[in-house]
């Protein structure tokens, strides 16, 4: 199974560089740390990490929760690391959707629950999306006939929104996925060998098929 890839946010050299050493023993891929947020947003599109853990408090004017809200157009999933959940801060934390929280100090074990729990989050809403996606492009191929539908009681024409009177089985194909093959039931071949004896015993008769 191919390692996941994870950049880390976090403002103090030393808790980073734990966290490396703590990532590599859970068999994970640290990629590069920074602890400006500006900074984060940059290698988040040039390295495409599987998960961020991204502190809250960081160096510059951007906060770790602003730099978040901006990740989710990358569609990154983001775990917060962070020693301060106010009901504030959590508030904000929320409206940006991460797929974690860990609190500091934290142990291995903590650490790697939150990122097991966002990558697999994050690829059930991946996975989600994929079949919201093909759904609505399958909805958008079928026709569907609803409604009442003005047809004459003699043809069978069947009249189309421009005022045009069009063949039944034109009509279906025009507003459905159905396709029509012809054929002639019982009662109608009944009919038209009636006609074709009476035509041949009486050859002056004009014939009257069936249909019309």
């Amino acid at each position: 199974m191919t390692k996941a890839r994870i950049l880390i946010v976090e403002d103090q050299e030393e808790v980073a560089s734990e966290i490396q050493q703590r990532l590599c023993s859970l068999g994970y891929e640290p990629l590069q740390s920074t602890a400006c947020a500006e900074q984060a947003l940059a290698l988040a599109q040039q390295l495409s990490p599987d998960l961020v853990l991204m502190d809250i408090r960081l160096r510059g004017e951007m906060d770790g929760i602003e730099a978040a809200g901006q990740m989710r157009t990358l569609c990154l999933p983001v775990v917060y690391m962070t020693g301060y959940f106010d009901s504030a801060t959590l508030d904000r934390a929320k409206r940006t959707e991460p797929c974690g929280y860990v609190i500091k100090p934290f142990e291995t074990r903590e650490l790697q629950t939150a990122i097991e729990l966002g990558l697999y989050k994050h690829r059930m809403e991946q996975d989600r999306q994929r079949l919201i996606e093909r759904l609505q492009a399958a909805l958008a191929k079928v026709k569907t006939l609803t409604g009442l539908l003005p047809i004459c009681a003699y043809c069978k024409k069947i009249k189309d929104d421009t005022g045009y009177w069009e063949q039944v089985e034109h009509y279906i194909m025009n507003h459905t996925q159905a396709t029509f093959t012809h054929g002639m039931c019982l009662g109608c071949f009944e009919r038209v060998k009636r006609e074709l004896e009476e035509l041949e015993n009486n050859p002056a008769a004009e014939p009257i098929l069936a249909g019309h």
